[in-house]
């Protein structure tokens, strides 16, 4: 789909429906043969055992839990720069005067 996607944009420039490029894309992948499909597929199953590679790290981080350097405190940064805003306007804001 994405070496269709950019001949598409190619031959259609003042198309801009995402829809319309998926549509053209489907027909074009079922018009063409086994043969023609298997790069693109091994390519896909390629790109798959890399994912559930990278899927199955990540679950396993997760399942071990946050280290000592990544634990932070319950109050999120808006919620500590809400309170730093807090102290510097003590009240003395129009002092202009």
């Amino acid at each position: 789909m994405e070496e269709f996607r950019e001949q598409y944009k190619k031959d259609h420039p003042k198309n801009k429906s995402v829809a319309a490029v998926g549509k053209a894309g489907g027909d074009k992948w079922k018009s063409l043969s086994e043969a023609e499909k298997a790069p693109y597929v091994a390519k896909a199953e390629k790109r798959k055992v890399e994912y559930e590679k990278n899927m199955k790290a990540y679950n396993k981080r997760q399942a071990e839990g946050p280290k000592d350097e990544d634990v932070e405190s319950d109050k999120s940064v808006s919620e500590v720069n809400d309170e730093d805003d807090d102290e510097e306007g003590s009240g003395d804001e129009e002092d202009d005067e």
